[in-house]
């Protein structure tokens, strides 16, 4: 639909944007070295949608009549490329079937309403007539949360709340905004900071994705240190049903029996579809600097992470990357192309090298960047006190303009998956939060599972992590892992993705802390929830939906 934004079809973000690395030398060196791969530049900038053979529509005449009296019938839509769009999420596995044209069961429509009303009529319809119904924001998953059962014989309509995109109002008294559910988070920020306010949660998917979405599934933004994770952000919510709406007040807290907010907050789908949101909004920052430092190793960044988290210093976020992460962005470094960017290059190759007159492993030091926010003065005393804490630790303050280029490049990362499949080559992502206690344990026995999995593979593989998302008992870690494709592209993946997130379970870690559930990390629910606690999910959404017309068979079957 023309007035409904998406990604394009066969990948992430917009047609036209890719990852380039001709302008950063030290790039395909390193990806020689880390995975063995010859990087070739790039032979396509896109995928022709004519040669892919979609399945025809299964909607009859009768469903179609009714869906269009509902939304209107310029609404309703059986476009193939718009039903591929909607097809899936931007998982690995489903954009190799992506690519390869292998759409086993796709939406028969797509439906896009403009009210609460029509919302609820398209599920009233789900029920009488026995449709799936999958909503969806902006398709930007990776844990196969919009993929329909291959098996489904039932019409599947894909309800994409993309023009439910407006900030309603704002109570400036109490911080609080009313925003509907389909609102792209670049779209719903310009409207909140053209009043001066912002929501402050910034996901990797941030471009691309909605608030409905990040509600749907449990979201965890970068910020979110300081501006809490999705679940704290939303007060209030709407979520409509097939037989009624859910209303819950945006109250600061109650003591109503069990919480309905946070059974809905993660539910994708199942319970509903939240049409509307009440959250938590800022006014926006006087002053913001990212500040990076470098640490001689993993174990001391991690120490002086755990630090600034139980200390009394107010950061919107603060993350470190491990010594893999920490090569990986050195190598993505542009080539210097004026005067003032050679100098500042030259600066970085001496002081590396001073820090090798020192002592330092330059293989083993670790960059991590420490976000300020607030009046100037404020940012400044802070910035002073973290620098204490992280030189206690052998940490080099390396200033702002490292963590500005990386408040620059935040969103750019998903590009770079793209790139590596035209190349034959894996890299996805797994991630996972334990205690402070674990996060050494868990972060080691990760590295160990995926190298046991590269080689039981016959692979050269690579694996990296940072740590993010500090909580008073622990925080985030976050695993990019990548190898060559092989004759067996699901299989392998299967093999390397599971034995990476069994790894977490087994040392403590939790399945996902922002990536939700959906159909990949299904498996490990029982380990990381108890079978009751599964079994208690399963007749939650039974008794709710009797005739699993709500995305069913997501979080767990």
């Amino acid at each position: 639909m023309a007035h409904v934004k998406h990604m394009k079809w066969w990948g992430w973000g917009e047609e036209g944007v890719h990852f380039e690395y001709a302008n950063k030398p030290a790039f395909a060196p390193f990806v020689k070295k880390a995975l063995d791969v010859d990087l070739r530049p790039r032979q396509r900038d896109t995928i022709d949608f004519a040669t892919v053979s979609v399945p025809a529509s299964r909607a009859d005449d009768d469903v179609l009549t009714a869906l269009r009296s509902i939304t209107g019938a310029e609404h309703v839509s059986l476009d193939d490329e718009l039903r591929i769009v909607h097809w899936a999420g931007k998982s690995v596995t489903e954009l190799l079937l992506t690519r390869a044209g292998d759409f086993a069961r796709v939406p028969d429509a797509v439906v896009y309403p403009a009210t609460e009303e029509e919302v609820a009529a398209v599920l009233r319809l789900a029920v009488e007539q026995d449709l799936v119904v999958i909503p969806f924001g902006g398709g930007t998953s990776i844990s196969r949360s919009l993929q329909p059962d291959p098996a489904e014989e039932r019409t599947i309509v894909s309800l994409d709340l993309g023009r439910m995109n407006q900030v309603l109002s704002i109570d400036e008294t109490s911080g609080l905004a009313t925003i509907e559910a389909g609102v792209l988070g670049p779209d719903m920020e310009e409207q909140l900071n053209a009043r001066g306010w912002t929501l402050g949660h910034f996901p990797d998917s941030f471009t691309h994705s909605t608030l409905g979405g990040w509600a749907a599934t449990r979201s965890s933004g970068m910020q979110s240190d300081k501006y809490g994770d999705i679940a704290d952000i939303v007060r209030g919510l709407r979520v409509v049903r097939p037989g009624g709406t859910v209303v819950l007040r945006p109250l600061p807290s109650t003591s109503t029996g069990p919480s309905l907010r946070e059974m809905i907050i993660g539910s994708e789908g199942r319970l509903g579809v939240i049409t509307r949101l009440d959250v938590h909004v800022h006014r926006i920052a006087e002053h913001r600097e990212v500040i990076a430092y470098m640490f001689p190793t993993w174990q001391q960044a991690l120490t002086a992470m755990h630090d600034i988290a139980r200390s009394d210093i107010r950061t919107t976020f603060a993350r470190v990357s491990d010594a893999h992460e920490t090569a990986f962005s050195l190598s993505t470094q542009k080539a210097p192309t004026t005067l003032k960017k050679k100098v500042t290059a030259k600066g970085q190759d001496l002081l590396w090298e001073v820090m090798r007159r020192r002592g330092w492993d330059t293989d083993a030091m670790c960059i991590a960047y420490v976000c300020f926010e607030g009046e100037k003065a404020e940012v400044e005393r802070r910035k002073k006190a973290v620098a204490g804490i992280v030189k206690k630790q052998g940490a080099l303050v390396l200033g702002s303009g490292p963590g500005a280029l990386y408040d620059q490049k935040k969103f750019d990362t998903p590009y770079l998956r793209d790139f590596l499949l035209e190349q034959n080559t894996i890299g996805d992502v797994s991630e996972t939060a334990a205690p402070w206690s674990k996060l050494t344990t868990v972060h080691q026995a990760a590295y160990d599972a995926a190298h046991r999995a590269f080689a039981a593979q016959g692979k050269t593989g690579w694996i990296m992590s940072h740590m993010s998302h500090s909580y008073h008992a622990g925080a985030c870690l976050y695993f990019t892992f990548g190898y060559e494709i092989g004759e067996d592209p699901h299989g392998e993946y299967a093999a390397i993705k599971s034995a990476v997130q069994q790894a977490f379970i087994d040392a403590g870690g939790t399945l996902s802390h922002h990536h939700g559930v959906g159909l990949e990390h299904s498996p490990w629910m029982e380990q990381d929830v108890s079978p009751e606690g599964v079994d208690l999910m399963r007749r939650l959404f039974s008794a709710t939906d009797p005739g699993g017309n709500l995305n069913p068979g997501k979080i767990v079957s």
